[in-house]
């Protein structure tokens, strides 16, 4: 036993000391105990002393090493590979039995002796896991992640590794077993490791999204095994029909990668479901890996500009070209007497001098469906007309006019404008507008203030704002068709004033999410995925609640209906939907609060990707690795019983004994209270005893 104090221990000597010549000073003034002889006095001497001496003892801080001893058993764990690859096999059948026969012989030999686990490892990693061999995917690598950090500092005595060897997600187990150190893992092989007959699909590659009318690429490999040469053909169905192929040759006899590329036409718009199909050889091993279905969200992305004008005018035909330059957006124009009020799908109205044949049944009809507008606004347009557009401007109401030049406001953050299109505003001729001062309401956001030479006013030429949350903007002049053509004069090209329009044309276009209901959906997920939706609810004043009641209707391919009820978390909604079978589904989100009914729709994919039909033969090669580097042994599923004798064997999976040191203040030893208590007790006692109190 060691032990340790705050201050030297050699301290104890002159206390010791002091202790005695206390007592003896004390005793030495008391006239009674001279009367009961020398023996009694130096037991009062002895006892004072003692008690002085042992609270020193105290206060001076000692501390006393304990050590401990605690021995912990060996922990070996069982780690059973739980994709159904594993009944791939002729001996599939038996698999089971023999892994739950030797989980049981080994509870019966060592379950005293050791800590035993049973974990699965297949999309995850459970423990302890059901071996049902019904994972759709074998991530091998997380098995031995998973017990590096969950046995990490453990006396783990050894690892029985129970797989055919395959793994088509993560990395390759033969690195993550490297991190268990000092640990032999025994591995157990499932399975043929023969090469048989067989052509399958190994990856398919695509985007996710492609544009309608656009084209996409699609990249295939194909591995073939034992083929020997022979022809086949890869096809690309969709709806059942062939939309591309090609042939491909196989030569060599035993081992065959081919790549194959494809270009699709995306031509229907929505979720669309591939196939791709390899033509079936004669005596392949199986035909269930000749099939493998992908999917492409096809978006229809361009959006649609309506154009209408009071006149016409070349204002109007210079935004038309411009527009008509960007593929994503689509435009049509009118004049307003032609125009039949059809708003559907319209993303973007242009409205060029709204004061020539105003009808505020028109501007009625825009607002109630809420498209952004932008206002080309001229001097043929009124200040009385301008009010009714409730744009935010002012403008005066003479029969003057002038001329003013643009110039851009630098502080403008709702889209980056070229240097090359602020050198061009100091070119372009001026516009006309009304002659006199413009006010602008708070709010709005300036894009070009008016110039005129050098003097830069305040009154705004092109702005943007919003009203009842829908986007805006406004070009306060009328010519900037000459613009165009000044800069088409001085450079042979008009990049710049196309810059300036298609810029404005698409931060209108683009829609801002003001919805009081916002579902978080994610459009694609796997069969081995937990599908989980997000949902919040804003009120009038955009603070997140968690008052009304959210519904989601979801349907299948077949039509058939689930609903089920979103659960408040904190200030928003969650709903888990579980494990979905495959294909493609519909959903409706609703609820209703203060009188009003509120829904969000879309689709989202769920893919049954059998990457766990790919392979046809075990990997035993990988399975002897692992138990090579890890001073292990590897075992077919035959010999699995062998493992159980040859554990008993193993000197190196044993108890470890660990000495625990700990350190204990004296102060803590009730024994020594109670020894203090007891020496000035029987000192008092005797005192009282004699008569010397």
């Amino acid at each position: 036993m060691r032990f340790v104090s705050d201050i030297s221990i050699w301290w104890l000597l002159p206390w010791l000391g002091i202790s005695i010549l206390i007592a003896h000073l004390l005793y030495s003034k008391e006239n009674w105990i001279k009367e009961l002889g020398s023996k009694w006095i130096l037991t009062f001497k002895s006892l004072r002393a003692s008690g002085l001496f042992l609270l020193g003892v105290l206060f001076i801080g000692i501390l006393f090493e304990a050590i401990s001893i605690r021995v912990e058993k060996p922990v070996f764990i069982t780690m059973v590979d739980n994709s159904s690859s594993m009944k791939n096999y002729k001996d599939s059948s038996i698999v089971k039995s023999k892994i739950e026969s030797f989980n049981n012989k080994l509870i019966e030999r060592f379950g005293d002796k050791f800590e035993l686990h049973t974990i699965t490892v297949g999309s995850e990693v459970k423990s302890p896991g059901s071996i049902d061999f019904s994972e759709n995917t074998s991530t091998l690598s997380e098995g031995f992640e998973s017990i590096h950090s969950n046995f990490y500092s453990r006396n783990i005595g050894g690892i029985a590794f129970i797989s055919d060897g395959n793994f088509n997600k993560g990395s390759n187990p033969l690195y993550s077993a490297e991190k268990i150190d000092l640990t032999p893992i025994f591995t157990v092989g499932v399975g043929d490791t023969t090469p048989k007959k067989d052509q399958y699909i190994k990856n398919i590659a695509s985007n996710e999204i492609a544009f309608l009318k656009n084209k996409f690429p699609v990249e295939v490999d194909l591995e073939g095994i034992k083929m020997g040469k022979s022809n086949v053909t890869v096809s690309i169905l969709n709806n059942g029909k062939s939309v591309a192929s090609q042939s491909v040759n196989f030569s060599n006899g035993t081992y065959d990668y081919k790549h194959v590329s494809f270009l699709l036409e995306a031509d229907k718009v929505g979720y669309q479901q591939y196939t791709v199909s390899i033509s079936k050889a004669g005596g392949e091993y199986t035909y269930s890996n000749n099939t493998r279905n992908f999917y492409i969200e096809i978006l229809d992305a361009r959006s649609k500009v309506l154009l209408l004008a009071g006149a016409p005018h070349p204002d109007v035909a210079a935004l038309k070209s411009v527009i008509e330059k960007d593929e994503n957006l689509d435009v049509t124009s009118f004049l307003v007497k032609d125009w039949k009020r059809d708003l559907k799908k319209v993303d973007l109205v242009i409205y060029h001098e709204p004061g020539i044949q105003y009808d505020e049944s028109l501007m009625t009809l825009i607002r109630d469906a809420k498209i952004p507008v932008l206002y080309c606004v001229g001097p043929n347009t009124t200040n009385s007309i301008i009010q009714k557009l409730k744009i935010g401007l002012i403008t005066p109401n003479g029969n003057q006019f002038d001329e003013v030049q643009g110039k851009i406001n630098t502080g403008f953050q709702k889209f980056e404008v070229s240097t090359e299109l602020q050198n061009s505003m100091n070119y372009y001729p001026p516009l006309k507008t009304k002659f006199g001062d413009v006010t602008l309401a708070a709010g709005n956001d300036v894009l070009l203030f008016q110039r005129i030479g050098s003097i830069q006013k305040n009154d705004p030429m092109i702005y943007f704002g919003e009203n009842q949350n829908v986007k805006f903007g406004v070009i306060y002049g009328e010519g900037i068709w000459k613009w165009k053509m000044n800069e088409y004069i001085r450079t042979s090209e008009s990049k710049n004033f196309t810059e300036l329009i298609q810029k404005i044309s698409q931060y209108l276009v683009v829609k801002q999410n003001t919805s009081a209901l916002r579902v978080t959906f994610p459009k694609r997920f796997t069969i081995d995925e937990e599908v989980e939706v997000k949902a919040e609810f804003y009120n009038e004043s955009m603070e997140l609640i968690t008052k009304p009641i959210i519904e989601l209707k979801l349907k299948d391919e077949k039509n058939k209906s689930d609903k089920y009820q979103f659960g408040a978390v904190s200030n928003f909604y969650k709903l888990s939907l579980g494990k979905l079978k495959p294909g493609k589904y519909e959903w409706t989100a609703s609820c209703k609060y203060n009188g009003k009914s509120y829904s969000k729709s879309g689709v989202f994919i769920v893919e049954n990707i059998q990457l766990e039909n790919i392979e046809s033969a075990a990997d035993h090669n990988l399975l002897n690795q692992i138990a090579k580097q890890s001073n292990g042994q590897f075992y077919e599923l035959k010999n699995i019983n062998q493992l159980l004798n040859d554990i008993a064997k193993r000197k190196d999976i044993a108890e470890m004994s660990y000495s625990e040191a700990s350190f204990n203040d004296l102060i803590d030893y009730k024994w020594l209270f109670f020894l203090i208590v007891l020496i000035f007790g029987t000192e008092w006692f005797l005192r009282r005893w004699f008569g010397g109190y």
